[in-house]
């Protein structure tokens, strides 16, 4: 059985480059309708000229007025996946970061979200539409990471944003779920595997299949959530990991 999204219609955020962008051009090159959004306009421009079905929204998810605006006259979707995310390069004790930066992390990776689900859930309970959102969660939101205090933080919270909305959507027909994947072979983190970065080597060494995610180990998740194969899954965290939740810290 294969995925068709023919006469669907979806926002994807954080899309121009990783995992977003991935979901979004399999999301276009299944049928779908897709809306595909990020802050950094070449990206879209390159994501736009690989399939030109793909309408570009250049907005930061961590401006809730912009998006407000943006998304304003936006038509019903069937489907939204919530990928955009900030996440911190360098590692810092959890005594040590910064309200700047904490409140950076969530009002993006929280409160952006939850923004999103706001204006494209009212829209599709207005107009009987039954659908799919997807949030693009973490597996750090279920073990602790040194040192990415903000990162899993949010993404713990996250985590509850989409079993609140999952509770509140359903008498409506909308699903609402989370994937939970490991580090992920985006260009940014093949270099570090590339350069022996010792991040990569964590993850690496405590994952029991011994290396991280591909891009459309991801993605296959992601569209099987937005699919009608998964007409009765919500509320639910899909660890995507290789067992390395399983696993905890018994692995060398």
């Amino acid at each position: 059985m294969s995925f068709d999204f023919k006469g669907k219609k979806y926002l994807v955020t954080g899309a121009g480059q990783g995992i977003g962008r991935g979901i979004a051009k399999s999301l276009a090159e299944l049928g779908g309708t897709v809306y595909a959004l990020s802050r950094s306009k070449e990206p879209l421009d390159s994501l736009v000229t690989e399939n030109p079905a793909i309408h570009p929204i250049v907005a930061d998810i961590g401006n809730w007025d912009e998006i407000r605006d943006k998304l304003a006259n936006m038509e019903t979707l069937d489907g939204l996946v919530n990928n955009a995310a900030v996440v911190p390069v360098e590692t810092c004790s959890g005594l040590d970061w910064s309200r700047d930066y904490l409140e950076k992390a969530f009002s993006t990776n929280v409160l952006g979200a939850i923004n999103v689900i706001q204006i494209a859930g009212k829209k599709m309970v207005k107009a009987k539409r039954p659908g799919s959102i997807v949030n693009v969660s973490s597996v750090t939101s279920l073990q602790a990471l040194p040192g990415k205090l903000p990162y899993c933080v949010s993404k713990a919270a996250l985590d509850m944003v989409t079993k609140q909305f999952a509770v509140e959507l359903g008498r409506s027909n909308i699903r609402v779920n989370s994937v939970n994947p490991t580090l992920v072979t985006t260009q940014k983190v093949q270099k570090g595997i590339e350069a022996g970065s010792p991040f990569c080597k964590l993850f690496t060494s405590k994952t029991p299949m011994k290396r991280v995610a591909e891009v459309n180990e991801v993605v296959s998740p992601v569209l099987y959530l937005l699919s009608d194969m998964s007409s009765m899954v919500s509320g639910t965290c899909q660890v995507i990991d290789g067992g390395a939740v399983a696993a905890f810290s018994m692995i060398d």
